[in-house]
């Protein structure tokens, strides 16, 4: 979650010490005898997978599945995702990710908890002593042994498709071959159940199980899609019924699944819990999150979708630091296994602004915003599966106003704009995470119902960002040049002062107060909207469309043959007549009169933004003015551990790439047909 929201402020090392990679253990992939002759110069990808299968003696159906969990069959030519994965078989090398250093979970000025009633102090080296190893003994170094089995050297097997196929299909067999099951492109798919779970790498047995299960499952629903480099497979449909004895054979550790963990029943998770406890000489001193009783006391509104800026297990041995911050989930990435921290009735200290903290769940997903690394699709499905659970149980809506980026959460005050955070990054998928949570991004509306819906195509939106090279920590004193992102998929449209590519980007003014345009820097999204997201209409001019955004038009590219906004219906806020502006509001806190004598006040200060009369901005529902008091560990301060609520009520709207709130007496709640530009 957590690299700075601006280049120049500084940023904590956190060092991810990775364990060296080690030499193939004697249990050991075997080679497996070809079976044909490899067809590498096929330049049809659905042939490569069936002579890849055929080499090896996989069944096509298993290949095409595990390469589906792993990557989605897309090639990310020459870059890792962040288990060290390479390829369409995410074949992994853990030198590679040794190489690659940790970002900083927090800036050393910011304040994970938010709240300036009792702010919360980091120790500066905090973030640097977790370390350890970032995956999992089982999958660190499969490049390796692939290397081994098919003769490709590693570097082929990194950036060539071809070679990294048939080195995943070499794998799939020679654990077939272990575990004594049959070998053939013939032979039962159901049998290979134990081979699917040990492709998975986890270290543990309901982790191994539940990668397999989701591959069986793709196998019995079938998939078509394009890849990142234009080429077009399927998976057919087939109803199999997996032999799972197998899993037993591999030896793996069983998880404890605690009475009372959150999770789904066939997800594979762990209670690995963040420590409730007081520390330093005072007793005002504890971490790393605060005791509540959610919902029954305040409702949970939000569910917050963080990456960690770092590895899995250092990430873990942080929330395991009573000093530290909290969140409730970590995520792996190699094979999505979760790890519960918190419960969720309890507050995490993790995004930044104390009203969002004690409304919502933090999730982090092992992952880096702006590194050149991509995100799993074990670990989206995963995620995706923990987040519809968790959204059902709480009765929290399926839908961007509710399901946030670290990114669209806003600073409580002016002074902590510049400094939130812009996880998971303009990389994460939303859409296709929301296709997973089975709560697709819809055309509901039309030209006139006022209010679009971004939502490009992933693959072909690849913005010209600048300043990944810049983001690990680290690198040498003075920084680099500036260095072009490499194009890829992104969820992020661009937004521009006028109808033309040759446009400055807009302003936001948190973020650049003296007014200048915004830049395509990874982490500057000032001049951003992301998939998901439903924003009220300004106009439409040819190719471009215009929509209400940190009190100004914003413009972005929208062809009718490549749209990347759908039509939506839904509510705006205008101001009330006779208000020529009203102010905008980082956190939703009641009245003074709210408060017992008891209680300080909490000084409702409005951001640095306008709303200006005729302007029009979503609406993302209406919440009561809350402020949750926590301030001591032991809940011996007066009133503590209870929920002070006024007469005001608030309105949040999608003001800008975060969202805000607007107070309901300033303003008026209309369809959003009323009003808009025809």
């Amino acid at each position: 979650m957590h690299l700075s929201a601006l280049p120049s402020r500084r940023r904590i090392l956190l060092a991810a010490a990775v364990a060296a990679a080690t030499a193939l253990a004697t249990s050991g992939p075997t080679a497996a005898a070809p079976l044909t002759g490899a067809t590498t110069d096929n330049p049809d990808r659905q042939q490569q997978y069936a002579a890849a299968a055929a080499e090896y003696g996989v069944p096509q159906s298993v290949l095409l599945g595990v390469s589906y969990l792993e990557s989605r069959w897309d090639t990310h030519p020459g870059q890792p995702s962040t288990s060290g994965g390479y390829g369409p078989m995410h074949l992994t090398d853990a030198a590679q990710v040794a190489s690659t250093p940790s970002s900083a979970h927090v800036d050393e000025d910011e304040d994970p908890r938010g709240d300036d009633s009792r702010p919360l102090a980091l120790d500066p080296a905090t973030a640097a002593r977790p370390s350890g190893d970032v995956l999992p003994q089982a999958s660190l170094q499969t490049l390796d042994a692939a290397a081994e089995l098919t003769g490709e050297s590693k570097e082929t097997l990194r950036s060539d498709a071809v070679a990294n196929i048939r080195g995943g299909a070499a794998l799939l067999a020679s654990y077939q071959e272990e575990l004594g099951g049959p070998v053939g492109a013939g032979s039962d798919p159901a049998a290979w159940y134990g081979a699917v779970a040990r492709y998975s790498g986890a270290d543990t047995e309901d982790a191994a199980a539940a990668f397999a299960d989701e591959v069986y499952d793709q196998i019995s629903q079938g998939a078509s899609r394009t890849t990142d480099d234009g080429q077009q497979v399927t998976l057919a449909a087939a109803a199999v019924t997996p032999d799972q004895s197998g899993l037993h054979k591999l030896g793996l550790r069983r998880a404890e699944r605690p009475d009372g963990l959150e999770c789904p029943v066939r997800l594979a998770c762990e209670w690995i819990p963040a420590p409730y406890e007081q520390y330093g000489p005072g007793s005002g001193d504890y971490g790393n999150h605060d005791l509540a009783d959610r919902p029954a006391q305040q409702k949970i509104e939000y569910i917050i979708i963080h990456d960690t800026e770092g590895y899995f297990g250092p990430s873990v041995r942080l929330v395991q630091d009573k000093t530290y911050l909290g969140w409730h989930y970590t995520l792996r990435s190699v094979d999505g296994y979760v790890a519960q921290h918190i419960k969720a009735k309890n507050v995490g200290w993790h995004a930044g602004n104390w009203y969002v903290n004690a409304k919502s769940i933090g999730i982090e997903h092992e992952g880096f915003a702006g590194h050149g690394t991509w995100y799993t699709e074990a670990m989206y499905r995963t995620s995706a599966k923990l987040v519809r659970h968790l959204a059902l149980r709480f009765q929290i809506p399926l839908d961007r106003q509710h399901i946030l980026g670290h990114d669209n959460v806003p600073g409580i005050l002016p002074g902590n704009v510049a400094g939130m955070h812009w996880d998971p990054g303009p990389y994460w998928d939303w859409s296709h995470y929301f296709d997973l949570m089975k709560a697709p991004f819809k055309g509901t509306g039309t030209p006139h119902t006022g209010l679009v819906t971004i939502d490009p195509d992933y693959a072909s939106n690849q913005p010209a960002f600048t300043g990944c090279n810049r983001q690990p920590p680290g690198v040498p004193s003075p920084l680099p040049p500036i260095q072009p992102c490499p194009l890829r998929g992104s969820s992020s449209v661009i937004l521009r002062t006028a109808p033309s590519i040759d446009a400055p980007l807009v302003n936001d003014r948190g973020l650049q107060p003296n007014g200048a345009p915004n830049t395509m820097y990874i982490s500057d999204h000032g001049a951003r909207a992301s998939a998901g997201q439903t924003y009220a209409l300004a106009g439409v001019q040819g190719d471009w469309t215009a929509i209400w955004y940190l009190g100004q038009k914003a413009w972005f590219h929208n062809p009718a043959s490549a749209p990347t906004a759908k039509w939506a219906n839904g509510f705006v806020v205008t101001p009330k007549p006779g208000k020529a502006t009203i102010p905008v509001y980082g956190r939703a806190y009641p009245e003074q009169a709210a408060y017992p004598s008891t209680i300080p006040y909490q000084a409702i200060a409005p951001l640095q933004y306008t709303f200006p009369a005729g302007q029009r901005y979503a609406v993302g529902g209406v919440l009561p003015g809350e402020y949750y008091r926590a301030v001591s560990f032991d809940g011996s301060a007066p009133d503590d551990r209870t929920v002070v609520r006024g007469e005001n009520q608030y309105v949040q709207v999608q003001f800008g790439h975060r969202i805000m709130y607007v107070n309901l007496d300033d303003v008026l709640i209309q369809p959003g047909a009323v009003g808009a530009p025809r």
